[in-house]
């Protein structure tokens, strides 16, 4: 018998916690840095957390941009982030909506914060550790699917992430 040797992870909600919550955001030309956010995604890197994004992405089912802005949007953040050796191993969205104007995007996901859904999909993809795991987001929706996944949810409004990252993972 083999056992795979699992590790805790960050999950960062994307818009308020990353970047400036511009509002439906899909360009990186619009994208704004969070202060200290490539070096907090550095921080939890060097300490040997797996590093993801969790983000809704209702503009999608409103019609406002394709699934693929959002896809480019990502790889575009991943390259901002190796220029500062940082990584994330994985980036999740959920584009549905239950009011959503595009159809195939009209639906109830659990995949859609509150719901745990983009948490424990990667927590069955990577060998994650629940125990010493956790999301932090910015809105009462991030920290109620940390809750329904059993991990830790803690609340970032502003300041600099990086200085966040190592009060909530002890790094100081």
């Amino acid at each position: 018998m083999t056992t795979t040797s699992t590790r805790p992870a960050v999950f960062f909600d994307r818009d308020g916690v990353l970047n400036h919550d511009a509002g439906y955001l899909f360009e990186a030309s619009k994208f704004k840095w969070i202060d200290g956010a490539r070096e907090a995604v550095r921080l939890v890197n060097e300490a040997g957390y797996f590093a993801f994004v969790v983000t809704n992405q209702s503009g999608v089912a409103r019609g406002f941009y394709e699934e693929s802005d959002v896809q480019a949007l990502h790889r575009w953040m991943a390259e901002e982030l190796a220029a500062v050796g940082a990584h994330i191993d994985a980036f999740e969205y959920c584009p549905d909506h239950p009011e959503a104007v595009v159809e195939r995007y009209r639906r109830d996901s659990d995949r859609r914060k509150p719901g745990p859904g983009m948490i424990t999909d990667l927590m069955k993809r990577f060998p994650v550790a629940a125990d010493g795991s956790l999301l932090i987001g910015d809105q009462e929706r991030d920290l109620e699917a940390a809750r329904a996944a059993g991990i830790r949810g803690l609340l970032f409004r502003n300041g600099n992430l990086a200085t966040f990252v190592c009060e909530a993972l002890k790094l100081a």
